[in-house]
């Protein structure tokens, strides 16, 4: 096999296809994902343990192969000529070399594009505070962080500065400055990269995840001290996100980060992609802002009663996922059985349909 050819070839099929992702496993079928579902690409062969190892390693610089068969699991980045990138993960599992394959769009998709809330954009013309984008794997979380850092470098004068593991979308400087650091290549780590940031004149920082308390307690200082900062995390909701920042450090610390954490906090979005009728998927979002009585709830460590502040503010912008889930039904984007997939309180869901 011309393994080259191969993953040419399989790349062209994700793209005519319009797939998000691609899987590459031994004894398997090369296997692409559309609209949130698996597909099995049964025209071409099963792959090999020899043939998974191959076309894996034939995305990979030499280093990478190195540390790949070193930690058993790598993160990378594959271009082609042409300028289309991919966000990938190498993996042994069973003893084989696999890889899965993220698409990463060439364009940066707007928030109007991306069926978002307009109410988001507000958040990139903030001087400092804390936004996090949070969901599960696969819901657009660093699509969204990306749309709001080119709109602060469509329209604003700043110094942006984003940590990434691997490199997503390139941004082309437009008002800002913009430098992306890549995580193994540029810095040590996340955490060494945000304190960085503290001496390279900032004002805009985005954090592509945050993964330990380290990270955590940098980025909110950094909010809290005169930094905007964007970061995702893979919770479900937004007083689940609080509850998973706070509970990541030692009960010694926790009064502190809660204190901190209700004053930089601008707002947490929760996004899903859902199935929609006529093909494709829609996002479905909850979107949490930090006000008095949020800001109390976290300090006094109440965090179980957000959600119902978050169901009864829809004056003050709010948004909670099941009213977003009944107005897709309403206006026909989705089932109503696909709403109650989604839901996390079927029965609140219920009383908004009824």
């Amino acid at each position: 096999m011309d393994y080259a050819k191969e993953i040419a070839d399989l790349i062209d099929i994700v793209i005519k296809q319009g797939a998000s992702d691609l899987h590459i496993s031994s004894l398997r079928h090369p296997t692409i994902r559309v609209s949130g579902e698996l597909v099995p690409l049964v025209n071409k062969p099963v792959l090999s343990p020899e043939d998974s190892m191959a076309l894996t390693l034939e995305m990979l610089h030499p280093d990478e192969r190195e540390l790949l068969l070193k930690q058993k699991d790598l993160d990378f980045a594959y271009s082609l000529a042409n300028g289309t990138r991919f966000r990938g993960n190498a993996f042994f599992q069973k003893g084989h070399v696999g890889a899965a394959l993220r698409l990463i769009p060439a364009k940066i998709p707007t928030i109007e594009e991306l069926n978002l809330p307009p109410i988001i954009k507000d958040f990139a013309f903030k001087e400092q505070g804390f936004f996090i984008v949070v969901g599960p794997v696969g819901q657009g979380k660093s699509t969204t962080l990306a749309s709001m850092v080119q709109l602060v470098n469509s329209s604003r004068s700043k110094h942006i500065i984003t940590v990434e593991d691997p490199i997503e979308y390139l941004f082309t400087e437009d008002k800002s400055i913009i430098d992306q650091r890549e995580v193994g290549v540029d810095t040590k780590d996340f955490s060494t990269a945000l304190r960085a940031m503290f001496r390279e004149d900032v004002n805009v920082g985005m954090i592509a995840e945050m993964r330990d308390s380290e990270t955590m307690a940098t980025a909110v200082t950094a909010a809290e001290t005169g930094h905007l900062i964007f970061s995702t995390l893979h919770t479900n909701n937004a007083a689940q996100t609080i509850d998973r920042i706070i509970d990541t450090f030692p009960g010694d610390q926790q009064n502190q980060i809660r204190l901190q954490l209700s004053t930089s906090l601008l707002a947490i979005f929760s996004q899903r992609l859902i199935p929609r009728v006529s093909g494709g998927r829609i996002p479905a979002y909850e979107l949490l802002i930090n006000n008095y009585a949020i800001g109390n709830l976290i300090r006094e460590s109440r965090t179980a009663e957000i959600t119902s502040v978050l169901e009864t503010s829809a004056e003050e912008g709010m948004v909670s996922m099941n009213q977003t889930l009944a107005d897709l039904v309403r206006r026909g984007e989705i089932t109503q059985e696909t709403a109650f997939k989604y839901t996390l309180n079927p029965e609140a869901l219920q009383r908004r349909l009824t």
